[in-house]
């Protein structure tokens, strides 16, 4: 008998978020429910769907962006969606603030919001979820089934469960 050191690859789990959308807010006590349960074995991806009724969340996007270059993405995307009221009335300088607040280099958050270094990675995850017909947000995929949280979130965190669990199993 050997002993095996290799773990088996997670279970992805694609969160499609616009971050200025109260509804991904909401949505963040399931994922961080679903991080506890699974640890390493359910790997959260956070992909952006900036819904265009919302003025800053393309910019949060590559906001988000430079926070993950900067080893804090998911903190970053949570502090902001925690904020996204203020970010609808104040625009960029709350993405700034919640950069400053998490000790990230907010210097280069305005630069790389002008200079657009992220723009490829959100207009190529946008492009994505249209292929996928997403149509709004908070929507999860997980092994190829796309589920819409936009108009309710009851019953998904259960549903993700059912598929992970299966997944995991197989």
């Amino acid at each position: 008998m050997t002993d095996s050191t290799t773990t088996p690859s997670p279970v992805v789990l694609e969160a499609w978020f616009d971050l200025q959308c109260p509804d991904c807010f909401r949505a963040l006590d399931d994922v961080r429910a679903l991080r506890a349960a699974y640890g390493d074995r359910l790997d959260v991806q956070l992909r952006h769907f900036p819904l265009s009724k919302n003025k800053h969340a393309y910019a949060a996007a590559q906001a988000a962006e430079e926070a993950a270059d900067q080893g804090r993405g998911w903190a970053y995307a949570e502090a902001l969606l925690a904020r996204t009221a203020e970010l609808a009335e104040r625009g960029e300088p709350v993405l700034l603030e919640v950069a400053a607040g998490l000790g990230l280099d907010a210097e280069e958050f305005d630069t790389a919001l002008i200079d657009g270094r992220h723009l490829l990675t959100v207009d190529a995850d946008q492009a994505e979820g249209q292929a996928l017909k997403i149509t709004g947000t908070p929507t999860y995929v997980i092994d190829g089934e796309r589920l819409d949280g936009g108009q309710s979130q009851e019953g998904l965190r259960a549903r993700i469960e059912e598929i992970a669990d299966r997944l995991l199993a197989g």
